[in-house]
């Protein structure tokens, strides 16, 4: 399994290179301007149907195709799961590859037809999907565990990764294989949270430093993302997604309580700093814009819990 694993590190930043490379292709494509955070800038001015048809069919090919070979995983024998693992990065990095050529060739992604806001939210819903799952473990903050909700947390531990698969599939062909750097880290990460689904029933799978990588990695994302676009809305993203980092996450990596608490100390540290006025990108009375995301995704964990478990016990 470690050598699938390196192979698939591998051929991911081979995969981002050729981006890079190819990327001047695009410099005679003229896009509209960027009108807001509601606008989706890496699409071409004018729909072509057959374009978007093209491209639909790939993305249901890819994704369709990648729901059965994890169900077959499912129901195969414990002793023939692993089995699947090769195929399914296979499978994922001919996707990738062919995604790459259709850009190349047509540029436009499904963002052509579907807003913005669909892919962030397939990302953030899998985020508190994590959460949930991992709050038996590590807990919701500052190591704190919620009680109860057993049978919906069962649920969404042995199917979530139906929704996983759809929320990376749909987002990688959301958007083009351009080279900004916000672009590139995206993809990086979309193909790690590929390899993440390729790697189930492994212990790959269940490492507990691979997956706080791979949560962490929104933090990374995110924060380029809003540097990108300039709107000084940085520091929201940043230090949002870092909360949840720091006060919840950090708890299943297995550090002791000294250096949790250094790291929580250096978090309020820089947050004073920014937040403080000292470097001029808020005041203390934006200081709040830190609670933002943390209240969405912890909100969203209460809404999945309360939601699901009453939807199970009408079931019964």
């Amino acid at each position: 399994m470690k050598r699938y694993f390196i192979i698939g590190l591998i051929f991911s930043f081979v995969v981002l290179a050729l981006v890079v490379i190819f990327n001047y292709r695009y410099e005679s494509i003229a896009l509209l301007p960027d009108t807001g955070a509601s606008w989706y800038y890496w699409k071409l001015p004018e729909r072509d149907w057959v374009v978007m048809l093209i491209v639909w069919g790939l993305y249901a090919s890819h994704q369709l195709g990648a729901w059965i070979l994890l169900a077959k995983q499912a129901l195969a024998p414990a002793d023939k799961k692993k089995n699947y693992t090769k195929w399914i990065l296979i499978y994922n990095g001919m996707f990738i590859l062919i995604h790459f050529l259709q850009s190349q060739i047509f540029y436009d992604g499904l963002a052509q037809d579907v807003p913005v806001w669909s892919s962030q939210g397939s990302v953030i819903v899998m985020l508190v999907l994590v959460l949930i799952i991992e709050n038996k473990r590590r807990g919701l903050f500052l190591g704190l565990k919620v009680p109860g909700f057993d049978d919906i947390t069962k649920f969404i531990r042995k199917y979530h990764g139906l929704f996983i698969t759809w929320a990376v599939i749909y987002t990688f062909w959301y958007h083009p294989m351009v080279s900004t750097t916000a672009h590139l880290v995206g993809f990086l990460y979309l193909f790690l949270l590929m390899m993440q689904m390729s790697f189930g029933y492994t212990k790959i799978h269940t490492n507990k430093y691979w997956t706080f990588i791979l949560e962490v990695m929104v933090l990374i994302h995110g924060t380029m993302v809003a540097v990108y676009q300039a709107n000084n809305m940085w520091p929201m993203f940043a230090f949002g997604f870092a909360f949840i980092a720091v006060f919840t996450q950090i708890y299943g990596v297995g550090l002791s309580k000294k250096w949790i608490k250094i790291i929580q100390i250096l978090y309020l540290v820089a947050v004073i700093i920014v937040f403080g006025g000292f470097t001029g990108h808020r005041t203390i009375g934006e200081i709040h814009q830190i609670t933002w995301i943390p209240i969405i995704e912890y909100g969203l964990v209460f809404v999945l819990l309360f939601v699901g478990n009453g939807v199970l016990k009408l079931k019964k």
